[in-house]
C-alpha cells in the first residue's frame, strides 16, 4: 500500500491532477442535490472539497458535521469557469474526493467562529479559548505576535547584542508591584518569587561584562484588578553598558520605525524623529504623562511615537503615609539637572526634600498608551543606600535584602541602563484591538482569572502540608 504524505491546504494549488491528502476541520458544508461541497480548513488555508453522486449513500459522508476532524484523498482539479472564489489562494482548484476518513467528532460550538467575535461575551469566550483562537482574527494576531518578535530579535543580534534568559524562581524585591510568592519544598519557610522584571539580573549581566543584553522577558505582577492588565505579560528587555540616555531612545527609535515599515507598511508614524519632551512639559501641556500625539486621532493607521523623560524620582503614597519610587528604586537619581552640588549634599537633599528629585527615567508612548520604559541605573551604592531610605527601609536591612548587588557592585560595574517595551501593548495598539487579551494566546481576566483553565484554584491538604503551608479559617 502506498503512503501518501499529507499536504498543507495551500500547497494544493501546485499539485493539479494529483492526487493528494489533505487533513483539516470542517469550515461549511454545502449540500446540491446528490454532489455535496465542503469546505476544508487547516493552518494553512481552506479548499473546497467535492464529493460526487457515490457519495450520496455513503453513511459516513452523509455525518460530517461543521468543525468535524476529518482526513481527504483526492485529485486536485481546476474549478470550472465562472466557479472560482477570489477570497481564497486555492480558489481556483478544488479536490474531488476518492477516500474519506474521519479522525475527530465535535459537539456543536458555543459560539461562532466564523466571524471577529467581538459581539460574545468575554468570560465565554475566554473559557472556550481553545475554540476562539480558531477564528481567522486571532490567528492572524498571533501570527504578526511572531513575526514582530522575530524581527526584534534578529534586528538586536545584528546589532550585537546576546540574547539571555535569566531566572523565573528569583528573589523577593521591593520593585513595585506584588510579587507572586512561590513557596520552597526543601527550605521550610523561605519562598522564591516570580519576577516582576530581570531588573537585578540583566544589571549584573552588565557587571559580567555582557555589554549588549536583551531577552523576549515573561514578566509576573500580582496588581490589583485592571481591565487592560495581566498578571503575566512579556517585554522586549534591553540593557548596555557604557551608553546614555539619548543612545538608548535612539535605539528604541530605529527599531520600532524599523518594524513598522518592514510589519506594519500601511501604517504612517506621524513624526520621524519621535518626539522627546519632559514629564513636567507633558503634564502642564496634555496633563498626562503619555500623550496622544495623533494629528488625526479618527485615522486608525497613524502611529503617533514620543519619548516622556526627568520623571520625579520619588512619588508620595497617601495611603501608606510614605514615599515610593516613580518607577523603580535602581533608577539614577538626576542630580546634574537639580545643581545641587556634590554628593554629600545631593544625598542631603533627596532625604530633605524627595519631591524635588528627578531622575534619569523615560517612558515610550504611542497612542496615548504606555507601551515601554526604562532608565539609567543608579551604580553608586552610597546614593541607592540613601534612595532605599527615602523609601523607608533601614540600612542594616538594605544591604541584607540587596546583598547581591552591594557585593557585585564592589568588583567593578560599568555604567549602564536600560529599557523594557511591552509586547502585548504594543501589538494591541497598532493591530487596533480594544484589549491586550486580544493578542495573548490564553490571556486572563482583568480580575487575573484563567477561565479555561480555572485558575486560580485550591491544592489539597497534602501538598500544602508539603510545603508547610497552614491555611486560616477566612482564607478557607
Amino acid at each position: 500500500m502506498i503512503t501518501i504524505k499529507r499536504t498543507l491546504i495551500k500547497e494544493t494549488i501546485k499539485e493539479i491532477e494529483k492526487k493528494v491528502k489533505v487533513c483539516g476541520w470542517v469550515q461549511v458544508i454545502r449540500s446540491h442535490g446528490k454532489i455535496l461541497f465542503i469546505d476544508l480548513r487547516d493552518v494553512s488555508g481552506i479548499v473546497q472539497l467535492v464529493f460526487g453522486p457515490e457519495f450520496e449513500k455513503d453513511k459516513l459522508t452523509q455525518s460530517i458535521r461543521p468543525e468535524w476532524v476529518i482526513e481527504i484523498q483526492g485529485k486536485v482539479a481546476k474549478r470550472p469557469k465562472g466557479m472560482l472564489n477570489p477570497k481564497h489562494i486555492t480558489g481556483s482548484i478544488e479536490i474531488q474526493v476518492e477516500n474519506a476518513k474521519i479522525l475527530s467528532k465535535a459537539k456543536t460550538l458555543p459560539f461562532s467562529i466564523d466571524d471577529d467575535g467581538y459581539e460574545i461575551n468575554e468570560e465565554k469566550r475566554l473559557k472556550y479559548r481553545y475554540l476562539d483562537l480558531r477564528r481567522k482574527r486571532l490567528k492572524k494576531n498571533l501570527e504578526i505576535r511572531q513575526k514582530t518578535i522575530q524581527f526584534m530579535r534578529d534586528y538586536l543580534i545584528k546589532q550585537e547584542f546576546i540574547e539571555i534568559e535569566t531566572p523565573i524562581l528569583t528573589k523577593s524585591t521591593p520593585e513595585g508591584a506584588r510579587d507572586f510568592l512561590v513557596p520552597s519544598r526543601n527550605q521550610s519557610g523561605k519562598f522564591y518569587a516570580l519576577p516582576q522584571s530581570p531588573q537585578q539580573y540583566k544589571q549584573l549581566l552588565q557587571v559580567a561584562g555582557i555589554e549588549k543584553y536583551f531577552q523576549i522577558a515573561r514578566c509576573l505582577r500580582d496588581e490589583d484588578p485592571r481591565g487592560d492588565r495581566q498578571a503575566e505579560h512579556t517585554q522586549l528587555d534591553i540593557e548596555m553598558a557604557f551608553v546614555s540616555q539619548k543612545e538608548i531612545l535612539d535605539l528604541i527609535e530605529e527599531l520600532y520605525i524599523s518594524i513598522i515599515k518592514k510589519i506594519f507598511p500601511e501604517k504612517k508614524i506621524t513624526k520621524i524623529p519621535f518626539t522627546r519632551m519632559t514629564y513636567e512639559k507633558a503634564m502642564e501641556k496634555y496633563k498626562t504623562d503619555k500623550p496622544d500625539l495623533r494629528r488625526n486621532k479618527k485615522d486608525p493607521d497613524e502611529l503617533a511615537f514620543a519619548f516622556i523623560t526627568d520623571f520625579p524620582m520619588f512619588e508620595w503614597h497617601e495611603k501608606d503615609k510614605k514615599w515610593g519610587a516613580q518607577h523603580h528604586p535602581f533608577t539614577l537619581p538626576n542630580f546634574v539637572s537639580q545643581n545641587l552640588g556634590g554628593q554629600a549634599k545631593n544625598i542631603k537633599e533627596m532625604k530633605k526634600n524627595p519631591k524635588k528629585i528627578l531622575a534619569f527615567q523615560y517612558d515610550f508612548v504611542l497612542n496615548g498608551q504606555e507601551i515601554g520604559g526604562g532608565s539609567i541605573r543608579n551604580t553608586d551604592l552610597e546614593v541607592l543606600t540613601a534612595v532605599f531610605e527615602v523609601l523607608g527601609h533601614k540600612k542594616q536591612d538594605i544591604k541584607k535584602k540587596f546583598r547581591n548587588y552591594f557585593e557585585a557592585f564592589s568588583y567593578g560595574v560599568p555604567p549602564h541602563g536600560g529599557i523594557a517595551s511591552g509586547i502585548d501593548r504594543f501589538l494591541a495598539v497598532v493591530l487596533k484591538e480594544p484589549s491586550i487579551r486580544e493578542v495573548i494566546a490564553f490571556p486572563k481576566t482583568g480580575d487575573n482569572r484563567d477561565l479555561m483553565m480555572d485558575i486560580p484554584s485550591e491544592v489539597t491538604k497534602e501538598q500544602l502540608k508539603e510545603l508547610h503551608i497552614k491555611l486560616n479559617q477566612k482564607s478557607k
